[in-house]
């Protein structure tokens, strides 16, 4: 009998106790379980690609780089005619604003660009612009922008046309002024002074802009 008890196979509680192992409670291997997928999600985001915003089919980089300073896109605005559509103008700020109050009254790097949804001539451009300033400022400060707003325009008629796809931005920083650049490629000579760029900005959000709709997207709205 007593042979016979030991050579009997293990019975089932045994071979079930011979096969686990020994590891985590079920309790914390689901917590650690829970906590190595928030660790994979982080790094994806991490990992991720800067959004963009797209507008009429054009794609605008959440960010850009002036003067050596980071700006963040604060928003987009479309200029359309009744029957044509001109432009999208994005706005970059190193901090975001919803007032245009505040754009304008915060000094350092900015950046406006333009990307051109048709063929325009620089002195429709020109008097598009001038028109924008002699709308928002007086006549007084009009007079002391004249000779930079000469500058600016000659600046344009060098360009020559602008062309369906046409990327313009009209860059600030402290150390160097204005600077208009074609696709990539800055043009003519900086325009010091940044009066002058803030007037440049109330042509398109000063108390007369160019178009409402392109102010409200300007400020993100």
């Amino acid at each position: 009998m007593l042979s016979r008890i030991r050579s009997a196979p293990p019975g089932p509680d045994t071979r079930l106790r011979s096969r686990s192992r020994p590891g985590l409670p079920v309790g914390l291997r689901s917590r650690a379980v829970a906590l190595l997928v928030m660790l994979l999600c982080a790094t994806t985001a991490v990992a991720m690609p800067a959004r963009a915003v797209e507008m009429e089919g054009i794609r605008f980089d959440d960010a850009a780089r002036v003067g050596g300073k980071e700006l963040q896109l604060n928003g987009t605005g479309l200029r359309a005619g009744f029957l044509t559509k001109g432009y999208v103008a994005a706005l970059y700020l190193q901090e975001k604003a919803r007032n245009a109050t505040v754009v304008l009254g915060t000094p350092g790097a900015k950046r406006l660009q333009l990307r051109m949804l048709r063929e325009a001539e620089p002195p429709a451009f020109a008097r598009a612009i001038r028109k924008g300033i002699r709308d928002n400022h007086s006549e007084t400060q009009v007079r002391g922008l004249a000779a930079r707003l000469t500058q600016f325009e000659r600046t344009l008629g060098e360009v020559g046309n602008a062309h369906k796809g046409d990327v313009i931005n009209l860059d600030f920083s402290p150390q160097t002024g204005t600077v208009v650049a074609i696709n990539g490629t800055p043009r003519g000579r900086p325009i010091p002074g940044e009066d002058f760029y803030q007037a440049v900005l109330r042509v398109f959000l000063g108390d007369s802009p160019v178009d409402q709709d392109v102010k409200r997207g300007l400020l993100g709205g």
